[in-house]
């Protein structure tokens, strides 16, 4: 009788590569602008059971959904943490303004990179000024907090080619936002107005809230050509108790979960994987994960080589989520931020 050693095979999944999640889209079509109607916006449909493709518009977004159905909103508020001031020599400086971190000292982003700790920013011509008081980090003279994000603006990506107006004070703000906290808009949530939530209310479909406090950790860029290499920052999110009820209902009834942007999902799969309902989030989503609370996502499009693509990726499958790019392009869908949506069913 032959007798031979037990082996022990490794399989080994495939590297998921940074430049699988790459596509070339035509500059015409970042939008540098909002609609002046927000839910006049474009809504492509993506049903992932038959691949099918479809095209509508948002304010028409209960038409896709049911009585009965959760829609979870991220009520997290942005703050103007973009401050623009000069150098004693004149010279123009930027600053970013990302976590608070004890009294009036914040990390931050500060542009030009040169500057050396100890250099003074004055603005708003000497109504306020800081001092770089370590790398990435400015401590103000200012009487409060108040007084700083006063003098802010609002924190437009950097491929809107223009300077933020009085006006994206409103317009990158949900209708919704209540928690001040993020440095960059919950988009996908940009298109809904006032009028739209209460015509869904009145769909029977039900409306709850989370709140994640967008950091730059969710735009940094991916630089290991192994995705799974990269790291995200923790992100503050709370989940209210009414929430978990109202999922949990939605659940026993049958009814679909729908995150309303990355965001949202992001903190419900965070709770479903034992983070609590108060606690920060490194959770980064990307394609092999598998999703436990949400059914269905409202997103926009996203910058490719970007975890906020991957996590679209992961949703609707690459392979799907990449035709339904194509055909936004085709179709002269407007991009990112302050662009068109996408439902995907």
């Amino acid at each position: 009788m032959a007798t031979g050693r037990s082996c022990n095979i490794i399989i080994r999944k495939p590297m998921l590569k940074l430049s699988d999640f790459d596509y070339n889209l035509p500059k015409e079509l970042i939008a540098q602008y909002p609609l002046k109607t927000r839910d006049a916006a474009r809504l492509l449909v993506l049903r992932r059971n038959d691949a099918g493709i479809g095209h509508a518009v948002f304010k028409d977004l209960s038409d896709y959904l049911s009585a009965g159905d959760l829609l979870v909103l991220n009520d997290t508020k942005v703050l103007p943490s973009r401050l623009i001031g000069r150098r004693k020599s004149g010279g123009k400086a930027e600053v970013l303004l990302l976590a608070q971190k004890q009294g009036l000292t914040f990390e931050a982003l500060i542009k030009p990179a040169r500057l050396k700790q100890g250099e003074r920013i004055i603005f708003d011509s000497g109504k306020i000024s800081g001092e770089l008081s370590a790398k990435k980090e400015i401590t103000f003279l200012a009487k409060d907090i108040d007084e700083i994000y006063a003098h802010g603006l609002m924190p437009l990506p950097p491929y809107i080619k223009r300077q933020p107006q009085d006006q994206d004070k409103f317009d990158y703000q949900t209708v919704y936002a209540i928690n001040d906290g993020s440095v960059a808009s919950p988009t996908a949530g940009l298109h809904f107005t006032q009028g739209l939530l209460k015509k869904i209310k009145s769909c029977g479909i039900n409306i709850a809230y989370i709140t994640l406090h967008i950091g730059y950790s969710t735009f940094k860029p991916v630089k290991a050509e192994d995705i799974t290499q990269h790291k995200m920052q923790p992100e503050p999110f709370s989940i209210p108790q009414e929430t978990i009820e109202a999922i949990k209902k939605t659940h026993k009834n049958g009814r679909k979960i729908i995150a309303v942007g990355t965001t949202s999902l992001r903190a419900l799969e965070a709770y479903a994987s034992g983070a609590g309902l108060q606690s920060a989030t490194d959770l980064f989503i990307y394609p092999g994960y598998e999703f436990k609370l949400a059914d269905c996502l409202v997103t926009n499009f996203h910058l490719p080589r970007t975890t906020l693509f991957m996590l679209a990726c992961a949703f609707a499958g690459e392979g799907l989520l990449k035709k339904s790019y194509l055909e936004a392009i085709d179709k002269k869908y407007r991009f990112y931020s302050y662009g068109d949506a996408m439902l995907i069913l």
